[in-house]
């Protein structure tokens, strides 16, 4: 069976609360042998890169300029599209599961993308929109993915 992919999604600037949520993610995510997908720029998307790699995890940075050198110092595997947001649609395709944290337009523009899809969408601290499930931390976050995988 193929590895599952997790997009994180959320703010590209992001308080200490929410860093500590993403970096949490990032953990979790690479302790269950998961890839992590993310925008590969800063806030959310740099603490869940750097949680995933402090547990030996992989990490995919999906970069929305045209620029091999820009993305955060976590990534393992750098894809440059030179698409800005319009990449958000890649990170939503290459995903099995999405968690958003945080977030503004653009993370509501890849919610919409993975509602679209039929992605399954947890959310901590981020749009109230019908079709995210809701949960409070980072290991019931995991926990339901658990719980859907298992489905």
């Amino acid at each position: 069976m193929n590895k599952i992919h997790i997009g994180v999604i959320g703010a590209s600037q992001c308080d200490e609360k929410l860093k500590k949520i993403a970096e949490r993610i990032g953990e979790l995510i690479a302790e269950n042998g998961w890839v992590l997908i993310s925008g590969g720029m800063g806030g959310v998307m740099e603490y869940a890169s750097k949680g995933a790699k402090n547990k030996k995890g992989l990490v995919v940075g999906i970069i929305p300029s045209d620029r091999k050198e820009d993305g955060n110092p976590y990534i393992d595997v750098k894809i440059v599209t030179g698409l800005n947001e319009a990449r958000n649609q890649i990170i939503v395709l290459s995903s099995d599961f999405l968690i958003a944290i945080g977030g503004s337009y653009g993370t509501l523009s890849e919610i919409a993308f993975g509602l679209k899809r039929k992605k399954p969408i947890l959310g901590i601290n981020t749009w109230n929109i019908e079709g995210i499930t809701p949960v409070r931390t980072p290991e019931e976050a995991i926990k339901k993915i658990k719980e859907k995988i298992l489905k």
